[in-house]
């Protein structure tokens, strides 16, 4: 399968994030599979910069958030604002009509501005009092929160989780990446090195063709064997919903396809399935006093639930 512009786009991100290939990789899978992405990290990684860096190579309008307590819904979405000379309200429109929306430290804010997120995340639509929208496709949202600062915060809720179709980290550069990173510090963080390798109409081909990957039955069926295994399973308290098996499988097809690959094999739902299901599940209290991980026990399920083999002629 012809992926060119899918190595010009990582090789365009790779200018300015050093050393995190796979993350890269994770970022254009959600992008591909029509999904949104929440990072997890602290400060100074990267995250901004990544965000950017991805909408500059893609030629898609960008928009950054930062999300704060006295943020209200209206702030994202936009406000009508009265015209006196017509007698009617006009709507403006808020940066979630952006084809690329970072939401910067999405915990900060209530759950009530949160919840404005929801209806576009899904539908790719937004609702006013008497309007209604369609969003530009493609349109992903991309928020960040950091795990370490909990005092005032508000922590997403399961349904806005589950809205996300992966949570990853970039975490630290090793040594040597950082010594890069260093000596080149002055040129990563000019972005106008940053020029678009592929167009909106380029990402919406090859999200179609994402959804034209082949997935055998077997592979379908190890799908749900995996959801189902993680609400049976005695370290958790909460499995993946049926939304979450749709995702783990979207990201396989996508990953497939930046494989170079027009069909789905096993690896690829494994691969998949930490950074799709880790943030939708909830361990029990056994498993926290324990101190198990998330990563511990979907390696445990991984371990439990038969791997089909797939032949490909």
């Amino acid at each position: 399968m012809d992926n060119h512009k899918v190595k010009d786009i990582l090789n365009n991100l790779k200018k300015v994030i050093i050393g995190k290939d796979e993350v890269l990789e994770l970022v254009l899978i959600s992008l591909l599979a029509k999904g949104h992405l929440l990072i997890e990290d602290v400060p100074g990684v990267g995250k901004t910069t990544l965000v950017k860096a991805l909408a500059r190579s893609l030629d898609l309008s960008y928009k950054r958030v930062q999300f704060t307590p006295d943020l209200m819904p209206s702030d994202i979405l936009g406000v009508s604002i009265y015209d006196k000379e017509s007698g009617t309200f006009n709507f403006k429109k808020g940066p979630i009509f952006n084809q690329i929306l970072l939401a910067d430290e999405i915990n900060r804010t209530s759950p009530k501005t949160q919840s404005a997120l929801l209806q576009a995340m899904e539908e790719g639509e937004v609702s006013t009092e008497d309007k209604h929208f369609v969003l530009d496709r493609p349109f992903m949202v991309l928020a960040t929160q950091n795990p370490l600062e909990y005092q005032g915060t508000f922590p997403l809720p399961e349904a806005q989780l589950d809205r996300f179709l992966m949570k990853i980290s970039i975490g630290y550069p090793n040594k040597s990446y950082e010594i890069e990173i260093l000596k080149k510090h002055s040129q990563i963080k000019d972005l106008s090195q940053i020029t678009p390798v592929a167009s909106a109409e380029d990402i919406i081909i090859m999200q179609e063709l994402v959804d034209s990957i082949k997935v055998h039955e077997d592979i379908i069926d190890y799908v749900v064997s995996i959801a189902n295994t993680t609400r049976i399973y005695e370290d958790l308290r909460l499995g993946a919903s049926p939304r979450a098996s749709i995702d783990l499988l979207k990201a396989a097809k996508a990953m497939a396809f930046v494989k170079g690959r027009a069909y789905v094999i096993p690896d690829d739902v494994k691969t998949m399935t930490l950074p799709v299901l880790g943030h939708r599940l909830i361990m029990s209290s056994e498993a926290r006093i324990g101190r198990k991980t998330i990563e511990d026990i979907l390696k445990g399920i991984l371990n439990r639930v038969y791997v089909p083999v797939i032949v490909n002629e």
